[in-house]
């Protein structure tokens, strides 16, 4: 139904944004991939993926089309959601999953917060050949990070659903041992904590 908004951000959060398209604020789930590379731009093009079930409709948005893509390939496997597909690109970067798919690498997959055995298995059985025929030149180039804060990580992990105590726990000793993490780092390290 829509291929993508372009508009003036209204709000960044790492989990969410609100753009601004013709006076429209939009309302649209974003992964730190994006959040990344979207953070310091005041105007940014978004590709969409529209996601309607039987109790809500929601907006998921991507930087690239690649990586809206990928998300559209993870959602499709059985019992991969919007939700967790959005996860899976947040924890490590759609780089490592489209070459870890394509290698056949479960422990890859596994170690992502959500995913078990047997659905990194179905991931890799359903998509590898997919993957595969788009080639090389369909990977996502790796995003490039800069420095950010402990409560944008610990906002944005509680808006994935976890408990602020237990989150906040973690994130406190992360930064005490390397200060300087930027939010996207501190997040993917706590969700392998979590």
């Amino acid at each position: 139904m829509y291929d993508y908004f372009n508009g003036k951000l209204a709000f960044k959060a790492p989990t969410h944004v609100i753009l601004d398209v013709g006076g429209v604020g939009y309302h649209i789930h974003i992964s730190l991939t994006t959040y990344s590379l979207i953070k310091d731009q005041e105007n940014c093009k978004l590709y969409v993926s529209f996601q309607v079930r039987e109790d809500s409709q929601t907006l998921y948005g991507f930087a690239t089309e690649a990586e809206r893509q990928l998300f559209n390939h993870l959602i499709s496997v059985s019992g991969i959601g919007p939700n967790t597909g959005r996860m899976m690109l947040s924890s490590i970067t759609p780089e490592e999953i489209q070459s870890a798919i394509i290698n056949g690498q479960v422990q890859v997959i596994q170690k992502i917060k959500g995913i078990g055995p047997k659905s990194a298995q179905r991931v890799i059985l359903e998509l590898q050949d997919k993957l595969k025929k788009q080639g090389p030149d369909a990977l996502i180039p790796l995003p490039t990070t800069k420095q950010s804060t402990s409560e944008e990580a610990l906002a944005a992990l509680v808006m994935l659903g976890f408990n602020k105590q237990q989150v906040d726990k973690v994130l406190s000793a992360l930064v005490l041992a390397a200060p300087d993490h930027s939010v996207e780092e501190l997040i993917k390290m706590a969700l392998k904590r979590l």
